[in-house]
């Protein structure tokens, strides 16, 4: 008898040092529980933010990237509160996300405050752009532009790209759009790293109000209520070119630090600013979404002291003067954006977002970024290979895109792209995991198609006899 009781004691014991070597290991610390809340998280959204039928947005987003995993994490939705949980076999690692009308959704860890009652509604609906078929057939080869967008789409089961939506805009007219199966010009397409973008796009808006100075040092708060004087140097330039110098990798893998913070962490940006300096701010380009989390902090702050003044104040900067209305913008927890990741909003409006850039940052006679703000996005950051401005990443010599394109780029697949010279913006997103989306194949398909309309001669009236335009200079001159 004392043996069989011994025996169990051995048993039960290594199953607790499993359980604890689990916990403290990579894999319970950070895989798990970041799987539980990417669960949690993207049904919420994807569902109640997005607007897709939630088999659709499992099936689409997440059953790729979990694989094996996902037989291992469940959820459920509770609809009339609009929150999800999920947990590995229903037992462990459980997340709570949070649905909050104009806010969208929340991981919830229990920390911080938070106000799950606290709203702040969108106060008008979206406004669709109108489909110009004057001027596309104007300007456009109608087949070929046709063909792009549908060869855009997955016609074969095979085809894995799940493209979701895409919207050509040209001259600022809405020229084509196309929508699978579940989706439309009214859903809210999950911009992933877009954000991005968007958060340099904030951070115009406010240098030109004269609010900020990107180049400051010890701008940043996060970083300075850190007794480290070495963090101090680190400016919002640094930190939106991602060449912060701070230990926040990002791969993917699900045991990152990118991970970590954005699904277990109820304070991401003090995560951020409490990693190890890696390299003096400048020196070291590397992609990692914490640097947008600490510049995206640091402007939440200049616009009100209370998170539902601060919402105002990012739609009054840089969406309401866009005619954009379907955006939600995440917090997390602690009610800091999360502007590296969780931006929503339709096509269209992303488009809007996108058309600024093209537009010299103009919206009619009004100045939202600096005259100068697109050379400065557009100037590549020593170490990218030229391939990434600040908030945007710019095209290589194997991509053929016109050299002054500037694109928008999140995880999964989602793209926008803004082409000046050619008055072109398009934006395509989808559920793309582990294949190539060839959504630069759809911008060139898209600019392949364009042709300026010939010259009327009929309207040609203000030409003299040689064929010269009335005042148009001569060789010598």
């Amino acid at each position: 008898m004392k043996k069989r009781y011994f025996a169990g004691g051995a048993i039960a014991a290594l199953l607790a040092a499993g359980v604890i070597a689990l916990n403290l290991s990579p894999i319970g610390r950070i895989y798990l529980p970041s799987g539980t809340g990417i669960v949690a998280k993207q049904m919420c959204s994807l569902t109640w933010v997005s607007g897709l039928e939630s088999d659709q947005a499992y099936d689409l987003y997440l059953a790729p990237l979990l694989g094996d995993a996902g037989s291992l994490i469940g959820y459920e939705m509770d609809a009339e509160n609009r929150e999800v949980t999920s947990s590995v076999l229903g037992l462990f690692w459980h997340q709570r996300a949070v649905w909050r009308d104009g806010l969208g959704c929340t991981l919830v860890h229990g920390g911080h405050g938070f106000d799950a009652e606290l709203t702040v509604p969108v106060e008008q609906d979206f406004v669709p752009l109108e489909l110009d078929t004057a001027h596309r057939d104007q300007w456009f080869d109608t087949e070929a532009l046709d063909a792009a967008l549908a060869d855009a789409f997955d016609e074969i089961e095979a085809d894995s790209r799940h493209t979701l939506g895409v919207a050509v805009l040209h001259q600022g007219r809405l020229v084509a759009e196309r929508y699978a199966d579940g989706a439309s010009r009214d859903t809210r397409f999950h911009g992933w790293s877009m954000t991005k973008s968007a958060m340099t796009t904030l951070a115009g808006a406010l240098v030109e109000e004269g609010r900020l100075d990107i180049d400051a040092e010890g701008a940043v708060p996060a970083l300075a209520e850190i007794d480290d004087i070495r963090l101090s140097e680190i400016t919002i330039s640094h930190l939106l070119r991602m060449a912060g110098g701070l230990a926040i990798a990002e791969d993917n893998t699900g045991t990152d630090p990118n991970s970590e913070m954005l699904f277990t962490q109820s304070d991401m940006p003090l995560y951020a600013a409490t990693r190890e300096r890696l390299h003096a701010p400048g020196e070291h380009w590397q992609y990692m979404s914490g640097n947008t989390i600490l510049a995206t902090d640091t402007m939440q702050r200049l616009l009100g002291d209370t998170l539902p003044d601060q919402v105002a104040g990012l739609r009054a900067r840089i969406y309401e003067p866009l005619g954009i209305y379907s955006a939600i913008m995440e917090p997390g927890e602690n009610g800091v954006f999360q502007g590296s990741s969780y931006m929503y909003a339709t096509a269209h409006d992303w488009a809007r977002l996108a058309l600024l850039y093209m537009n010299d940052g103009m919206v009619d006679a009004e100045r939202i970024l600096p005259e100068d703000w697109y050379d400065i996005v557009a100037e590549p950051t020593p170490g990218s290979n030229g391939e990434y401005g600040m908030g945007f990443w710019l095209p290589d010599e194997r991509s053929s895109l016109p050299t002054d394109t500037i694109m928008m780029s999140g995880f999964q697949g989602q793209w926008g792209y803004v082409m000046p010279e050619q008055e072109l913006v398009i934006v395509r997103f989808g559920a793309t995991t582990g294949v190539n989306s060839r959504s630069g194949g759809l911008a060139l398909a898209v600019l392949d198609a364009l042709q300026p309309p010939a010259m009327d001669p009929a309207m040609d009236t203000d030409s003299d006899v040689d064929g010269a335009p009335e005042g148009a200079p001569t060789p010598d001159e």
